[in-house]
C-alpha cells in the first residue's frame, strides 16, 4: 500500500485536552478514526504523534493527504 486509505473526505472534529498526547492514524485503516489502533503494522505507514496545546476542538485530516498532518489543510477539497 503506497497511498493511505481515505476513511473520510472531510476532517474529523475532535475534542482534545491540553498536554495530552495523541496518535493520529496515517494509514487510514484504523477502526478508531482518526486515531491509530495499530492497523498500519506491516506497512510503510506510522502514526503521527501530537500533543494538544489547549483544550477544545481540533480538525484532524480525514483524507490522510494533508500537507499539515495531522491537521486538516483542506486538501480533501481538491481530491
Amino acid at each position: 500500500m503506497n497511498e493511505p486509505a481515505m476513511p473520510k473526505a472531510e476532517p474529523f472534529k475532535v475534542e482534545v485536552e491540553s498536554g495530552e498526547t495523541y496518535f493520529w492514524c496515517a494509514c487510514g485503516l484504523s477502526a478508531n478514526q482518526p486515531f491509530c489502533d495499530g492497523s498500519h503494522k506491516g506497512s510503510n505507514f506510522a502514526p503521527v504523534k501530537f500533543a494538544a496545546e489547549k483544550d477544545g476542538p481540533v480538525f484532524l485530516c480525514g483524507c490522510k493527504r494533508s500537507g499539515n498532518k495531522p491537521l486538516c489543510d483542506g486538501t480533501h477539497k481538491s481530491l
